[in-house]
């Protein structure tokens, strides 16, 4: 049961499932929890006037005398607010254990691939219907994406890698809505990385998840166009990051972080980038982020007029492109998803292929693979799991191959479950 209760009235023990006000307006990453006295005092001091209690999920305590005048789902969910704590697709019955694995990291890495891949189809049709309704005339709801969101950073939280890797995973038809989740994963992965703020990873994943609303403004038939861009075209689609910060801006957005990520996520440290050619200490920490990710995600997905590249390759290249990004930044974000990122092809020093399938905390050189084929015999062999932090000299990584070269396809199926 539903009950809204003035802040004032909060008691330790109630869980708030709702916060009722302006959802950019106070300092809250989650919005749903339990309630101490620490709680208390910071939504006591936040602005926030209103909260839905849960009194189901609340301690008895806390909620004797409460009477039974309860909200419906539809008063619970008034107001522009964050969003519960539960998820799209997420039962009620279910969030209990989620909230569990979000704490202790107990979930495993397939569990938490099988979940990337419902988080990745609910948040293309969100992205998508954000940029519907920009074409419709009637501006971004950033907070209609907040449960989305929160689902990104969670399970960033639980397995740093899993849902970037399934993220990479879109065709040319769904690029520009799944781009947009993938660059919020990854800034939230990155950001974790850093070791920032609560409130910075926030805007990091936040950003990354609008940075490219801006593309809604544009012609679809240049959006989509399968081959190479006319210099015209090209000049319409370097508007992009213009139209983005003006729809933010329109839509109520004010942190600054936000907004100069979605205009300046183009631009490069060494002053070569668009739409003001930004250098050095002018691109703040959050928009250097923002350009790394947006481009590995670029690169490594299949365009419209490409097939992305191996993800360990990609990261090859992109560490090659001097003065494109900050360096420092690029080192962390290649510790961060792993100097072979689950799914890229390698190379054993025997000789056979794999596919990388989980990264050791211990050393970014020696993941566990996959192996699935000899390069001697030319064949496929019985498929083996390997741990190369565990098989010391035995067996390690001696390249990186492209898929291509081999003619394999769809070698997501050897690592996803």
């Amino acid at each position: 049961m539903l009950h809204t209760v003035d802040v004032a009235d909060l008691r330790p023990g109630m869980y708030v499932q709702k916060l009722l006000g302006p959802w950019m307006q106070h300092p809250f990453w989650r919005t749903s929890f339990l309630l101490d006295d620490e709680r208390i005092a910071e939504l006591q001091d936040s602005g926030v006037e209103q909260v839905v209690v849960d009194l189901s999920r609340s301690e008895h305590d806390a909620v004797d005398g409460i009477d039974d005048d309860v909200v419906s789902d539809a008063e619970a969910g008034a107001g522009a607010d964050v969003g519960a704590d539960t998820g799209p697709g997420i039962s009620p019955e279910a969030e209990p254990e989620r909230r569990r694995v979000v704490v202790d990291g107990s979930v495993s890495l397939a569990s938490e691939l099988s979940r990337a891949r419902r988080i990745c189809d609910e948040g293309r049709d969100a992205v998508e219907a954000m940029f519907r309704e920009v074409r419709l005339g009637r501006g971004v709801d950033a907070g209609h994406v907040m449960p989305l969101l929160d689902e990104i950073t969670g399970s960033v939280d639980r397995h740093p890698t899993a849902l970037v890797s399934v993220a990479r995973l879109k065709d040319a038809d769904s690029y520009t809505y799944l781009h947009s989740v993938a660059v919020g994963a990854l800034m939230a992965m990155l950001a974790r990385q850093l070791q920032l703020p609560e409130d910075q990873v926030r805007d990091a994943a936040l950003g990354g998840l609008l940075h490219d609303m801006g593309k809604a403004m544009l012609p679809v038939e240049v959006l989509n166009k399968p081959g190479k861009l006319t210099d015209e075209e090209f000049d319409i689609v370097r508007q992009h990051p213009v139209h983005g910060e003006r729809l933010l801006r329109d839509g109520g957005i004010t942190h600054q972080a936000i907004l100069h990520i979605a205009r300046h996520h183009h631009e490069k440290v060494n002053g070569a980038g668009y739409p003001q050619r930004l250098s050095g200490t002018e691109l703040p920490l959050l928009t250097r982020m923002s350009a790394i990710c947006d481009v590995y995600d670029a690169i490594t997905s299949n365009r419209p007029y490409k097939a992305g590249w191996d993800p360990a390759e990609s990261l090859r290249r992109m560490a090659s492109w001097h003065g494109h990004f900050d360096e420092a930044l690029m080192k962390s974000f290649v510790r961060s998803i792993g100097i072979y990122p689950i799914g890229a092809l390698v190379r054993l020093s025997s000789d056979r292929l794999a596919v990388v399938v989980e990264q050791n905390p211990a050393t970014l050189l020696a993941p566990r693979v996959r192996v699935f084929y000899s390069t001697k015999l030319r064949k496929q062999v019985l498929m083996t799991d390997l741990d190369l932090a565990a098989s010391g000299d035995r067996e390690r990584i001696v390249g990186v191959e492209s898929p291509e070269k081999w003619g394999f396809r769809e070698l997501e199926k050897l690592w996803l479950p």
